[in-house]
C-alpha cells in the first residue's frame, strides 16, 4: 500500500510503503470480515434495545436493517438524546448515518472508511444493495493482522537507510543467508529527509546473526523485537500511528 501526504506548498510530507514476500492470501475482501457477533436493529426495535446491544458488544453504531435493505447507522450519543427510549426508533427523530461498503471492497478500503469516519461498524452490501452483515474495528485488526503476516511468530528489525541506498531485495538476500524469511515489510520516510525507516518482519525469533549480518554490510540497526511483549507493543504503536494517518 502506499499512501502520499502533501502539503499545502506542494511538498511531500509523508510517505507510507507496505510490501509482502511471503505466500499468502492475494487479497482480503470486506466480505470476509464481516462479524458473526452483531445483528442489526429492525425499524420497530425501541431505543433502549439498540443501547444494550451496543453496550453488550463494546461498540458505538448498529445498523438499522428492513426486508434486507440497510436504511443507515445509529450512533449511541443520538439514541442517549431521545425523548422516549421505549419507542420504536421508526417513531423517533434519530439521524440515519449512511456509510457502507461493498462486499468486495479490499481492506485498506474499509479501514480508510473506519478511521475516517470514526466508525466502530461498518455495514457491508452486495452488489445489489442489499445487506449482507457488517464488520468491526476489531473484524478489521484482525484481518489486517491475517493479511499482513502479523500473526505468523517472528522477530522484528528497524533499519534506518539513505534512500538511494534501500533494496529490499538485498536486504531479503542478506537475511535468507541466516536461514531466515522476510515476510513484510513496512517503509516510512519524513519530510526534507534522505532516510528512510525500514521495518521487516521475520519468520525468526533469534535476531542475532541477521544483526551481524546486517551490520557487516553497514546497515544501521535502530532497533530490534524478538520478545512477545515487545512485539505487541510495536505492533500497537504501528497500527495506532496508521489510524492517524489515514484520518488526516
Amino acid at each position: 500500500m502506499q499512501r502520499v501526504k502533501i502539503s499545502k506548498t506542494g511538498k511531500v510530507k509523508k510517505k507510507i510503503i507496505i510490501t509482502f514476500t511471503k505466500k499468502r492470501k492475494k487479497d482480503m475482501r470486506a466480505k470476509e470480515i464481516i462479524s458473526t457477533l452483531v445483528m442489526p436493529l429492525k425499524p420497530s426495535d425501541p431505543g433502549s434495545l439498540a443501547l444494550t446491544w451496543m453496550e453488550d458488544l463494546g461498540i458505538m453504531h448498529l445498523p438499522v436493517v428492513e426486508n434486507s435493505n440497510l436504511l443507515g447507522m445509529v450512533k449511541s450519543s443520538d439514541i442517549y438524546n431521545l425523548d422516549d427510549l421505549d419507542q420504536p426508533l421508526s417513531l423517533q427523530n434519530i439521524p440515519f448515518i449512511r456509510s457502507f461498503v461493498y462486499a468486495d471492497f479490499h481492506i485498506y478500503e474499509v479501514l480508510r472508511l473506519a478511521a475516517a469516519e470514526n466508525l466502530s461498524v461498518i455495514p457491508v452490501l452486495d452488489q445489489h444493495n442489499q445487506y449482507l452483515g457488517c464488520t468491526t474495528r476489531a473484524e478489521i485488526i484482525q484481518g489486517m493482522a491475517d493479511f499482513t503476516s502479523v500473526t505468523q511468530p517472528g522477530g522484528i528489525l528497524v533499519l534506518e537507510i539513505n534512500t538511494q541506498q534501500y533494496s529490499l531485495s538485498e536486504i531479503s538476500r542478506l537475511i535468507e543467508t541466516n536461514d531466515a524469511k522476510v515476510l513484510s515489510s513496512a517503509v516510512t520516510s519524513a519530510a526534507d529527509s534522505t532516510k528512510l525507516e525500514v521495518t521487516i518482519k521475520v519468520n525468526v525469533m533469534n535476531l542475532a546473526s541477521i544483526i551481524q549480518t546486517l551490520n557487516r554490510f553497514d546497515y544501521i540497526i535502530k532497533a530490534s523485537f524478538a520478545e512477545e511483549s515487545q512485539y505487541d507493543a510495536l505492533l500497537s504503536e504501528r497500527f495506532e500511528s496508521l489510524m492517524k494517518f489515514l484520518d488526516t
